[in-house]
């Protein structure tokens, strides 16, 4: 039992707490169209006050207006009674309304004082006024007196009575003399609160016999007077200097109590001499700002609006010359019932819960009792009714027809607050309280709103689409609240359409539609630029806007933030101001406002007026730097800059550099913030909290940068927490049992605050795991050990400092160390499509035996051996390729056909690599061969050659044969019929017969194997020269003779030669040149080899024998082109050596390359060719 009693607070704590949730939306429309159509309850809407006093000489009007559906009828009771209007001629009740007015003219008007409360009622409840009180305002006559002479000593203190008699309001008091002037006041004379004159000391010109007190009564406008006091002030025996003392109050402590809500007035008159001054003060706290006022030179202390707080012990302190007197004022703070949350009209739907609250306070704590339609609760509903919990009125499954009006009456010994409230039983279909098509015009990047206000009985439900088609959800751009509207964030042209609002409860829907225009901003694209202007001269301001077509702008340009002069010298265009004839009068601010419907901007430039100098010459320079740097509308995360341009030194301002240094984190380092346009004086600066900013500026124009401004003043920003994480989070193991978590640390600059640390929190990926969290300092990384191997897990990192967290950091994927794989791929299996060809397959290794991050598989190869030889050593050269990433399959090329190979696969990761697997053999299948290694001639003879190869480097296969072909080649280039003969494999020297005397010949060779042939290898070569001699089988070479006669032609051709270079030399010309030259035979001219043009024969050139040149075979000589050669100088033309070769050519004049050039046969017979062959 006891802990049902325990908690069961608790309980209704919490069923209060949702009870208010479900009630909170539904409000009463205040759309008089609404409510003309609804059934409603009455509700009071004009009262009198609760205390009325009436002047006798004027009607009383009591108000009561109410209003309801149906219009309420009204009744009155008096003192608690049936208060019958009809029944009293003088009381007439206004119609339609229940506000009485009652004619006491002729009659005795305090018969109709009393309490009188007025009831709305109509079918749907009753609602009740406050009591209101009627009095009649007094003012009574003073009862007579005779005042005998006061008689006091010059120094004494004095106290004049005044003692109104009392009246209805209290009158106030005043003091005059005969002649109706008021007495004057001062530190000396004062008057009490209660209207009494206080001296502190008095002097003889205090004596008179006309101190009157006067009342004035302000319903009756009366004034009445006290009979004159005569004051003497005798000086023969006058009072010397006195301590201060007090006069009022008496004692020294007295007590004061004061209700909340008005006005404490403590008082204290001294006496003395010299006059004491008063000084207040409250002990244990100070006196209120604001609300604290002195009067009557600081004797009078009024604090307005009291509450609790003022409450306590005040002491005033009199002073002068001789000493202080204190007294202490106890003041106590009660309080009539006061508000803090009144009880507010509901509308139910059948089977809702409400509740009522009527949250009231004071001192001493009201009592609160509830009514319906003006009977307590609790007299109307035996059971089954409201359940009351003090302050609130729970209202459970409601039915149709249960509509009523409940009071709340809270009460104390000071006052009492009664308010009603209706609650409302209908069952409504929705309304749309918006007008419907409704056009909304916003301007880019700002926030619309469009309403939907509606009405119904349930709530109804919201629901916003967009061009009949898109419904809206809350996300980052759209946001519904709770009252239907709908809120765009930052508008942008895509968000202009048709917006559709949805109003659904259980008896039906309604929906409105509303437009929105989202319109480009208003901008001023051209600013009016700094001006300095000769006197006399003119200056033009421009302003040119951009603005959207819909909108039509204004602009307005502005003097000083003034009109500009009526002036005719100043004439405004549509984007541009132009003063002439320029005075010093018009230096200045001018400002250009342009403005639509929707917006505005505004931009200003300084004209600055000169003296009227001759034009110097033109020098540009780098702008002065600018001055008087200024921090104006200073928050916690912006400042404005102000400055004050430099002279821009004939090259105008094209923009400004704010540069800013930190003063904690970075000293002595200056920073680029931000850059504005020159014709800028202001920036706005975006700032990081907890930065010692110091700002400065520098001015660019077309020479260069200014130097820089003189630093701003400091400004310091307050700190706060993080405005953002860490970057750069990663999580990567570095052993197999370990997650090292790294970041980027945040700056000094965006710590924000001191205490910089971090937040580090992880946790096992898809496992269903708390986080794990550790705050370190201000690092880069922690070690999250014991983990498992390569394991996926999420990590955060959040900043912190002494003042807050940062926002909740994103989400990032790491892993934990790698190990080697523990496994080998599986299957491996090898297809070989062509003889340098192979596929490798396998089963890829599943991920967990990775152990880590799946870089790839190598697959290692070498070549065993060739399948031709069983014997053959094995290659040892092992090759290796990589396949990166999870693949299964893979290509081997470059095989040397007919081979045995071994193979096997491993899968690596970052760590390293797995284990192999088992050794796969395969082999290549034949291919074709390998040209032969080599092709040379090893005898010439006139019509035999033999040749001799070697086999190829590589078979590639079994070699079934070698294929020869041969054929001649003429003089011409010319080929001859090609012959072919095959060799067996295991030949490799033949003899050529049947060939042609001084002939050459090329020769094709190649080698088979069963797969096909391969490449050829080429080789030229000629057969011996045919000579005169006949052949004697004997070897001349080795006689003495021929030896002889080699040497003396030899030195013969030698001396020949020096002796036409010799000549030469001399004469310049050969005789056959000048014959030529006499013929002038165009047929013998010379051509250049270049470009085929004719010109003059040189003389070193002309018959030099081209390197490489070649008799041709059939031994004579071509002299088609001059007639200049050897035989001219005696030596014939058929001069030539034996067989042995020594010689086997003739001199040849031809300036041209053979086609055979370069091959192994012997080079073209010149004459220096044939010496140097000789020597």
């Amino acid at each position: 039992m006891d802990k049902k009693q325990k908690w069961a607070p608790g309980l209704k704590a919490v069923l209060l707490i949702l009870l208010s949730h479900m009630t909170a939306g539904l409000e009463v429309p205040l759309d008089p169209k609404v409510l003309e159509g609804l059934p409603q309850p009455p509700t009071i809407t004009l009262q009198s006050p609760k205390d009325y006093i009436f002047d006798p000489r004027e009607n009383i009007v009591i108000h009561c207006e109410a209003k309801g559906n149906p219009h309420p009828s009204f009744s009155w009771t008096r003192n608690g009674t049936n208060f019958d209007v009809e029944k009293d001629s003088k009381v007439l009740m206004k119609p339609g309304s229940g506000t009485l007015v009652i004619d006491i003219s002729g009659e005795k008007a305090d018969a109709y004082e009393g309490t009188y409360q007025c009831t709305a009622s109509n079918e749907h409840g009753k609602a009740l006024s406050n009591n209101i009180v009627i009095r009649q305002s007094r003012s009574p006559l003073w009862s007579k007196e005779r005042n005998e002479a006061i008689l006091v000593q010059k120094g004494l203190p004095l106290l004049l009575p005044c003692r109104p008699p009392a009246g209805l309001p209290p009158p106030v008091i005043f003091w005059m003399d005969n002649n109706f002037q008021k007495l004057p006041l001062d530190k000396r004379v004062s008057q009490a609160l209660n209207g009494d004159l206080y001296f502190s000391n008095v002097l003889p010109e205090d004596t008179r016999s006309d101190y009157i007190c006067y009342a004035r009564f302000p319903y009756t406008q009366t004034i009445q007077q006290k009979q004159p006091i005569s004051v003497v002030v005798l000086n023969n025996n006058p009072e010397g200097e006195r301590h201060p003392d007090f006069m009022l109050p008496s004692g020294s402590t007295s007590n004061k109590m004061v209700l909340r809500g008005e006005t404490l007035e403590l008082e204290c008159i001294a006496k003395g001499l010299p006059t004491p001054n008063i000084l207040w003060q409250k002990d244990a706290g100070k006196l209120p700002s604001g609300r604290t006022s002195f009067y009557h030179f600081n004797k009078t202390l009024k604090i307005s609006d009291v509450n609790e707080d003022d409450a306590g012990d005040y002491r005033c302190t009199a002073t002068n010359k001789l000493g202080s007197k204190h007294h202490l004022i106890k003041v106590t703070v009660k309080a009539a019932p006061f508000w803090i949350s009144a009880p507010r009209n509901l509308i139910l739907a059948p089977n809702e819960t409400g509740i009522l609250t009527c949250r009231v306070n004071g001192n001493p704590k009201p009592k609160i009792n509830w009514f319906v339609n003006g009977r307590p609760i609790k007299d109307v509903y035996e059971k089954d009714g409201p359940k009351i919990e003090e302050d609130t009125v729970i209202l459970s499954n409601v039915q149709s027809g249960s509509s009523a009006v409940y009071q709340c009456n809270a009460s104390n010994e000071f006052g009492y607050l009664m308010a009603n409230a209706f609650v409302n039983v209908l069952a409504e279909p929705p309304r749309v309280l918006t007008l419907p098509n409704q056009v909304y015009r916003v301007i880019m990047n700002h926030r619309a709103l469009l309403d939907c206000a509606s009405f119904g009985s349930p709530i109804p439900t919201i629901a916003w689409s967009k061009d009949g088609e898109t419904s809206i959800k809350n996300s980052d751009s759209y946001v519904i609240h709770e009252n239907g509207t709908l809120e765009i964030n930052m508008a942008q042209p895509l968000h202009s359409g048709k917006y559709t609002c949805n109003a659904t409860n259980n008896q039906g829907f309604k929906e409105n539609h509303v437009f929105l225009e989202v319109k480009e901003p208003t901008r001023i694209l051209t600013q009016p630029k700094y001006r300095r202007v000769q006197r006399g001269m003119s200056a033009l301001f421009e302003c040119k806007v951009k603005h959207d077509n819909s909108l039509v702008p204004t602009m307005t340009w502005l003097k000083d933030n003034g009109e500009l002069p009526d002036d005719q010298r100043f004439e405004v265009g549509d984007d541009s101001l132009t003063i002439m004839d320029v005075i010093d009068d018009d230096a200045g601010t001018y400002t250009c406002i342009t403005k639509t419907m929707l917006d505005q901007d505004s931009a200003s430039a300084t004209l600055t007026v000169v003296e009227a100098t001759p034009t110097p010459p033109v020098v540009l320079e780098k702008p002065d730097p600018p001055t008087d740097l200024e921090l104006t509308d200073q928050m916690e995360r912006s400042v404005q800059l102000t400055w004050i341009p430099g002279d821009e030194n004939n090259s105008p301002i094209q923009s400004f550099l704010i540069e800013y240094m930190d003063l904690l984190h970075q000293p002595g380092i200056w920073v680029n913030l931000t850059e504005v346009s020159g014709t800028s004086t202001t920036a706005q600066l975006q700032l990081s909290p907890y930065v010692y900013y110091m700002f400065r500026v520098l001015a660019q124009n077309g020479v260069g940068y200014s130097e820089p401004s003189v630093p701003s003043a400091q400004y310091r920003t307050n700190p706060s927490a993080p405005d953002e994480n860490p970057t750069n989070v990663e999580g990567t193991g570095t052993e197999p049992d370990n997650l090292v978590i790294s970041w980027r640390p945040l700056t000094g600059f965006q710590s924000n605050g001191p205490g910089l640390e971090y937040k580090v929190q992880w946790r096992q990926k898809d496992v269903e795991d708390d986080w794990t969290s550790k705050n370190v300092g201000n690092t880069s990384q922690y070690i999250v050990t014991d983990t498992p191997t390569y394991v996926p897990y999420e990590i955060k990192v959040q900043a912190f400092n002494n003042y807050g967290n940062a926002p909740e950091p994103t989400v990032v994927i790491g892993y934990s160390g790698e190990d080697k794989p523990l496994s080998a791929p599986d299957s491996v299996q090898v297809t070989v499509p062509n003889s340098t060809l192979a596929e490798v397959q396998w089963e890829p290794v599943p991920n967990p035996s990775v152990r880590g991050e799946l870089q790839g598989y190598r697959v290692y190869y070498c070549r065993v051996r060739g399948r031709h030889d069983q014997q053959e050593e094995a290659d040892q050269h092992e090759q290796v390729l990589t396949f990166s990433g999870n693949r299964s399959e893979g290509m081997l090329p470059g095989l040397q056909p007919y081979s045995v190979y071994d193979l096997f696969i491993k899968v690596f990761n970052n760590k390293g690599e797995g284990p192999s697997s088992p050794i796969k053999t395969f082999e290549t299948p034949e291919g074709v061969p390998d040209s032969p290694s080599f092709l040379s001639v090893i005898d010439y003879g006139l019509d035999t050659l033999t040749l001799k190869w070697g086999p190829p480097l590589s078979n590639n296969g079994r070699l079934t044969r070698y294929t020869l072909k041969y054929h001649p080649v003429n003089a011409t280039n010319e080929l001859g019929p090609v012959k072919e003969v095959i060799f067996p494999a295991n030949v490799t020297t033949v003899t050529l017969t049947s060939l042609n005397a001084s002939m050459l010949y090329k020769f094709y060779l190649n080698a088979w194997t069963r797969k096909g042939p391969g490449p050829d290898i080429k080789k030229e070569a000629s057969t011996a020269m045919d000579t005169a001699v006949p052949n004697r089988q004997v070897d001349i070479a080795t006689q003495g003779w021929f030896i002889g006669l080699m040497c003396a032609i030899a030195l013969l051709i030698l001396v020949l030669l020096i002796v036409c270079f010799i000549k030469r030399n001399k004469g310049g010309k050969y005789p056959v040149k000048e014959k030529e030259d006499a013929h002038q035979d165009p047929e013998i001219q010379p051509m250049k080899e270049d470009d085929g043009t004719f010109g003059e024969y040189s003389d070193t050139e002309d018959h030099k024998p081209l390197k490489g040149s070649r008799t041709p075979s059939n031994g004579t000589v071509r002299r088609d082109e001059s007639d200049d050669s050897l035989v001219d100088y005696g030596e014939g033309g058929d001069g030539q050596f034996n067989e042995d070769g020594s010689f086997i050519g003739q001199y040849s004049g031809k300036k041209e390359k053979d086609t055979h050039e370069g091959n192994e046969s012997s080079e073209a017979p010149s004459p220096v060719n044939a010496m140097n062959s000789f020597v």
